[in-house]
């Protein structure tokens, strides 16, 4: 049986810097630290993974907030229980959550429970706002973005003199949107040769 401590910290790109949350967690006092620059989106965490293999009963995570740890409330409820199964505690700095205390299992479910009760209110008034539009002749859904617009996109891409996020950030056509219509474009070009 363990009764180690682990500090987990991650921001999201590369421009971002981790030395705040790893302040928190050296100052906290933990054993080992377990530090990334990715997306919360992704799934292959590698430092997590590593993590999560070593954690035996006894062991505490300690994160600055629970948003580091998650990439959604469902993924964290999931790492929770994994914990739970394993007689991990979990400490979040910012939330002051323990769950080694029964307060903070407390706390921790009922975040949950509003969480996904925020979710669903969401999800409730963006199906009642499209049934509106629809019932009043409009489609809803994003608004088209104009043809000159892409067009330009599609020029300075082909230059090959700026990256996507650059095209992005100039044009304000979304990446998906670029590659849709760079795709119809080769799609023709190829409709064309075979004629």
């Amino acid at each position: 049986m363990g009764n180690q401590t682990y500090g987990y910290a991650r921001v999201s790109t590369e421009q971002q810097n981790l030395d705040r949350q790893i302040d928190a967690l050296t100052g906290y006092g933990v054993d080992r630290l377990y530090n990334e620059k990715m997306t919360g989106t992704r799934k292959d965490r590698p430092e997590l993974k590593k993590m999560l293999e070593r954690l035996t009963e006894g062991d505490t995570v300690v994160v600055e907030s629970l948003s580091r740890l998650g990439r959604s409330t469902r993924d964290l409820l999931e790492l929770t229980e994994l914990f739970e199964k394993k007689g991990v505690h979990l400490i979040s700095l910012k939330e002051k959550i323990d769950t080694s205390s029964s307060t903070g299992r407390l706390l921790f479910t009922l975040m949950s429970a509003i969480a996904q009760f925020e979710r669903d209110v969401i999800a409730d008034r963006t199906r009642e706002g499209l049934n509106s539009a629809r019932a009043r002749g409009h489609l809803g859904g994003r608004p088209k973005v104009p043809e000159d617009t892409i067009r330009k996109a599609i020029g300075i891409y082909h230059t090959g003199q700026y990256s996507i996020k650059e095209i992005e950030q100039l044009t304000g056509v979304k990446k998906s949107t670029l590659y849709r219509y760079l795709e119809g474009e080769s799609n023709m070009r190829c409709d064309m040769k075979k004629k």
